[in-house]
């Protein structure tokens, strides 16, 4: 019976088919880079800085840039293509990592290349930007390296290597010719103050945030009682948007300034930030202080005590370093957090890199506001790799 079917060979064919694709994660994220490649513009070419201008392919990009960048991307390409059909191993993981930074590297400077080609031949005004198809290129190649560097192992502390290629790019000038660049050039003073001044505010309300989450923390570890009315109060504060939040502080500390100006205090700028990011901030680690200290092994602490050790001296001594890892942990969220919304600050006179954000949000220029936000991702990123390297000699077994 030629017509007939054999039972369970559409399952087989489907199983063999998956077995050829070994890496599926590393499958539907290349097909990502070809789809916004393929559909989206990789540079946009517009007369000013106003304008949003007129998308340019990766082909015509390709015939623009003209000098030999579009050749490291072969080797790259080549490999991530054949890692997919590789079996799971250290070894593909690593150069499959290396791959990845390579192939963002590579086009990175090939968008450098093409700017450069393009503004030669276009009017002092004429922008050159870089469109949607390369930033979900440059995100989904960060994923695979990502990706690949959390099967090699040593992910948490790699990670940031990725950037290594494209940083070099930047400090040596070959992007110079970008929009985002030029509007680095034509605001670097002003930009310099901002990036202190973000870095303060944030500074600011986290060591604030644990002067007060801390005991808070210790507090709701050593009386249950108290748990429950101290929770329900900071994530009420968690519920109200940080806009409304700023808005709410405005009037209270432009009376308090009015009638006791010895304090300072103003209904703009780095008071009612600074409280408001510090109400924000103070739950995370509250929870994290106390989730530590409850998860410590009663045995311990009974340890401690038999051996005369005073509540101080335990504290400090045995507790303390013991729910260290988890604190950390709810700091390294904070400070991410707190980060992202010093950013919303800047609505209210703070500063920062949000004032750079809505600056170009208000004259519609896109690479300006980019300018901010991509500093503020960066930050978070280094911040983030940072605790969590922390996080990890804190969890290494002594």
């Amino acid at each position: 019976m030629t017509g007939a079917s054999v039972p369970g060979s559409g399952i087989a064919v489907e199983r063999r088919g998956a077995a050829i694709i070994q890496r599926r994660v590393l499958a539907v994220l290349l097909a990502g880079v070809l789809a916004a490649v393929w559909l989206l513009p990789f540079l946009r070419v517009a007369p000013n800085r106003l304008l949003s201008g007129q998308g340019v392919a990766l082909d015509a990009v390709f015939d623009a840039a003209r000098s030999g960048v579009w050749w490291l991307l072969l080797a790259p390409v080549s490999w991530l293509a054949l890692a997919v059909l590789l079996p799971p191993k250290r070894s593909v993981d690593a150069l499959t990592a290396l791959a990845a930074a390579g192939l963002l590297t590579g086009v990175v400077a090939l968008a450098g290349a093409a700017a450069l080609r393009q503004t030669a031949s276009m009017a002092p005004l004429a922008r050159v930007s870089l469109g949607g198809g390369f930033w979900v290129c440059v995100l989904l190649l960060w994923a695979v390296g990502a990706d690949a560097l959390q099967r090699w192992q040593p992910g948490r502390r790699l990670g940031l290597l990725l950037l290594i290629g494209p940083a070099l790019l930047l400090c040596s000038g070959a992007l110079d010719a970008l929009s985002l660049l030029k509007e680095y050039a034509n605001r670097q003073d002003v930009f310099f103050t901002a990036v202190l001044m973000h870095l303060q505010i944030v500074g600011l309300s986290l060591l604030l945030a644990l002067l007060f989450g801390m005991p808070l923390g210790l507090a709701a570890a050593r009386w249950p009682r108290l748990d429950r009315p101290l929770f329900a109060v900071l994530n009420l504060i968690q519920t109200v948007p940080s806009i409304a939040l700023f808005g709410l502080l405005i009037g209270p500390l432009a009376w308090l300034g009015q009638h006791w100006p010895a304090t300072g205090a103003k209904g703009i700028g780095l008071w009612p930030a600074t409280i408001a990011l510090v109400l924000y901030a103070v739950l995370p680690i509250v929870h994290g202080m106390a989730a530590g200290l409850r998860h410590i092994p009663p045995a311990v602490v009974e340890s401690a005590t038999a051996m005369g050790m005073s509540g101080r001296q335990r504290f400090w001594q045995i507790e303390l370093p013991l729910a260290s890892p988890v604190l950390l942990s709810a700091i390294r969220l904070t400070a991410v957090q707190l980060i992202g919304l010093t950013v919303v600050a800047a609505l209210i006179g703070a500063g920062g890199l949000g004032a750079i954000v809505f600056q170009g949000l208000s004259s519609s220029a896109l690479d300006l506001v980019l300018l901010g936000v991509v500093p503020v991702v960066a930050l978070a990123m280094l911040v983030d790799a940072g605790c969590a390297m922390a996080v990890g000699r804190l969890e290494r077994p002594r």
